[in-house]
Order: structure tokens, then C-alpha cells, then sequence
């Protein structure tokens, strides 16, 4: 029997407090807000928007004080900390900059730009204005995750010989939507592929050999995306899609045991650890469901900033950008 170790996640409610703006009140972003308030001391302050009516929305339904159809003006705001920017990824670098620029913190979200050279980009413009930076890979702050991160550094589960993870959603067609819109960086890869490519490195690193094949969607955009990642005697099988709802688990397999990921395995859903002679155990994922647990990246990164840490020790920078140059590989593949 191998014995588990105990989350390190701190309760969210412990975080000290930061003043965050929000850049584009859009679905994410309302529920990061309902989270942060709801579970957390952190207050969002500021909202800015293209559109005046849609920021005045978010902030009569979050009760934020400030609402700006301008980034430039809600940046240059003394009473904003922090910036999360919950646009579509053909905005992050544009956007995150602007915020960098006039001295921000910035959290911004999955994935983290359009390709890596965007993304090193962005890292260098926040070193080089001081700020604290992070990718809102909200997964890797997860309090049963941080029990599997364990779990991996220590060996228990033997060498690592498999590695499985899906993410496939079913969307109408329609070509203006992000997902479908070429000019807004659409495709599965990097709005839901991201989750199992970011799940790989995880648990082998980003070292991979990749090897990938689809199809598109009518607009172009990457629409069924399949990829087998190898690292020495390891092997991730991964699959991504806008054309089916997929089963969204996921799985690690070593010589001595094995992890098994409940659906949707991205959320603070339950793991079960299986030993090579059939017995189990689970990790608790923690007393937060569903998109509650987004909170746990915003209490980590404002954590960081109190502690005067320009990046995560659970994601670095540079782990950020090597995940999307894996991105940027399985797209020139396909």
C-alpha cells in the first residue's frame, strides 16, 4: 500500500488580499470573479471592456467599482494591482503587455499566447518591468494535483510507462464563434487541447517527441487534433476535439501503480490511486467543486506577489513556454 501524502495547498481564504482588474467580462472571467469573492479575500476592483455597456454589466453583477471601455485607462488605474486577462488567446500578448507596461501583475489565461515566440515575448516584457507573471493553467494549483506532484517526485507509481488524457467538447458550428474563428486563434489545440498537452508535461516534462494528425474544422481551424508524446520508455496518448463530448479523463500508469483521473479530470475531481495488485486509495480533491477551484491559481498568484516572486515554482515561465512550443510542433504537423 502506498501512503498518500497530504495536499500542501494553502486555503484560499489565507491568500492576502489584491485589487485586480479584469480585462474582457466574458464567460471565464464572471466565473473567476463569482469564485474569488465567494472563496477567497481577493477583490476584483476594475473591469475593462471594448464595450462600455458589457464592462457596466460585469460590474453591477460583481458589485466591482470601476468599469472602463479602455485597458489603457483601467491599467493606468493606482487602485488596480493586478490584471487577469480573460480575452480570446489572439488578444493575451497585446493585452498582457499593455498591463506590464504600466507596471501590472499579470494572470493570464490559458493558453498563454498564440505560439511561443508570443510567449517569450511576454515573459521577457514582464522581467523586464518587474512584474509577476503566470499562466492561468488553473489545473497545476489544484489541491489533489499538488498530492500527484508528490506522488511523481517521490516514484511511487515506478517508472512512468503511460500517460492518457482527452478533452473534447461538441459545439454548434458557427464560424464567428472563437473557437471556429481563425482570427481569433481558434481551434480545440489551444482553447481544449491545451489541458491534456499541459497534463503530459506534467507528468513526463516537456521533453517530448511529439507526433500528431487531424482534421479541421470548415473555417481552417484545427477542429480533431490526436497526439502519441514520447519521452524515453514513456508514451501519452492525447485527444482533443470541437466535434464530440469525450469522456475528459485522464491517466498515469507506472510499473508499481496507477492514477486514475475522474471526469472532468482538469477540475478538483476525485484521483484514485490503483497499486499494481489492485488496491486503492483516493485522493481527495478538496472542499471546492467544479470551476470554484479557479480561485486556487488566483490565491497562489497573489501569494507570489506578497512574497515579492516574479513566477510560479508549481509552473515556471519557462515551463510555459516550452509547453507552447509543443503546441506550436503539433500544429505544424497537422
Amino acid at each position: 500500500m502506498i501512503t498518500l501524502p497530504r495536499s500542501r495547498t494553502p486555503d484560499p481564504t489565507t491568500a492576502p488580499p489584491l485589487r485586480w482588474g479584469f480585462s474582457a467580462p466574458g464567460g471565464i472571467a464572471a466565473t473567476m470573479a463569482a469564485t474569488m469573492h465567494a472563496n477567497s479575500r481577493q477583490r476584483v476592483v476594475a473591469v475593462a471592456s471594448r464595450s462600455q455597456e458589457r464592462a457596466d454589466g460585469f460590474a453591477r453583477e460583481f458589485g466591482v467599482e470601476r468599469a472602463y471601455d479602455d485597458l489603457a485607462a483601467m491599467c493606468a488605474d493606482p487602485r488596480v494591482d493586478a490584471v487577469y486577462v480573460a480575452s480570446p488567446h489572439s488578444s493575451h500578448l497585446e493585452q498582457a503587455l499593455i498591463a506590464i507596461e504600466a507596471g501590472k501583475h499579470v494572470l493570464v489565461e490559458k493558453a498563454f499566447t498564440v505560439d511561443a515566440g508570443q510567449a517569450r515575448q511576454l515573459i521577457e516584457a514582464a522581467g523586464n518591468h518587474n512584474v509577476t507573471c503566470m499562466e492561468a493553467m488553473w489545473t497545476r494549483f489544484l489541491p489533489g494535483h499538488d498530492v500527484v506532484r508528490q506522488l511523481l517526485a517521490d516514484g511511487a507509481l515506478g517508472q512512468l510507462e503511460a500517460v492518457y488524457a482527452d478533452h473534447g467538447q461538441w459545439f454548434a458550428y458557427d464560424p464567428q464563434h472563437r473557437l471556429f474563428n481563425p482570427d481569433l486563434a481558434g481551434g480545440a489545440l489551444l482553447d481544449l487541447g491545451i489541458y491534456p498537452v499541459s497534463f503530459a508535461a506534467f507528468a513526463l516534462g516537456t521533453a517530448l517527441l511529439i507526433r500528431a494528425s487531424g482534421r479541421p474544422a470548415p473555417t481552417g481551424v484545427d477542429g480533431h487534433v490526436s497526439i502519441v508524446a514520447t519521452r524515453d520508455a514513456a508514451t501519452a496518448v492525447l485527444d482533443t476535439t470541437l466535434f464530440a463530448r469525450t469522456p475528459t479523463t485522464a491517466s498515469i500508469s507506472g510499473t508499481q501503480a496507477r492514477l486514475e483521473f475522474a471526469a472532468d479530470f482538469y477540475t478538483p475531481t476525485p484521483i484514485t490511486l490503483v497499486t499494481r495488485d489492485g488496491d486503492t486509495t483516493t485522493i481527495d480533491p478538496g472542499p471546492l467543486r467544479r470551476h470554484e477551484g479557479l480561485v486556487y491559481e488566483a490565491t497562489h498568484f497573489a501569494q507570489l506577489v506578497a512574497d515579492d516572486r516574479r513566477e510560479s515554482p508549481l509552473l515556471p515561465l519557462a515551463e510555459t513556454a516550452a509547453i507552447m512550443g509543443l503546441l506550436d510542433d503539433i500544429r505544424a504537423q497537422l
